[in-house]
């Protein structure tokens, strides 16, 4: 099983407010799907909740305190790290797709990070963890100006573990 974290994040580390994105980046979203698709996404209630429903072509995980959240859903729901893991361990590769606490307390357990940086700073209460040049490689780094549909210029960067 390999696990990647993926996240768009701004110039300043923010990832969210009030449990939204900052911003709205059609690249950004098209290039999540593709990434996503046909494998298991991992999420914290409230980033489940913020979603318009579920994804199709993704098996949903979601990851909560509250114990009788989700009974009689098509979703997975882990109450803790050690039973996410068992519930992933037949995967070939997952997603942690938010939100900052989920960043948190698996980005020690990734291979992969699939990071937007946004070339913007936003008013956020949400913030993805600082990346451990020591502990991360950046492997590829894919710039895009800001166009007609992308409002920021961004770059798309993938670091893998060392």
């Amino acid at each position: 099983m390999r696990i990647h974290l993926i996240a768009a994040v701004d110039a300043a580390g923010g990832i969210g407010r009030d449990n939204r994105l900052l911003c709205h980046l059609p690249a950004d979203l098209k290039r999540f799907k593709a990434l996503t698709m046909g494998h298991t996404i991992v999420m914290g209630r409230k980033t489940f909740e913020s979603l318009p429903g579920l994804l199709p072509g993704r098996r949903h995980v979601v990851l909560t305190r509250q114990r009788e959240y989700g009974q009689g859903t098509d979703i997975v729901v882990c109450h803790d790290v050690p039973e996410t893991m068992r519930a992933l361990k037949d995967e070939g590769d997952c997603f942690i797709i938010g939100g900052a606490s989920l960043y948190e307390l698996f980005i020690s357990r990734a291979d992969v990070l699939h990071i937007t940086e946004i070339a913007a700073a936003f008013p956020a209460d949400t913030f993805f963890p600082d990346i451990d040049r020591h502990t991360w490689q950046e492997v590829e780094r894919e710039h895009h100006d800001a166009d007609e549909k992308n409002k920021y210029s961004f770059d798309f960067v993938t670091y893998i573990s060392k």
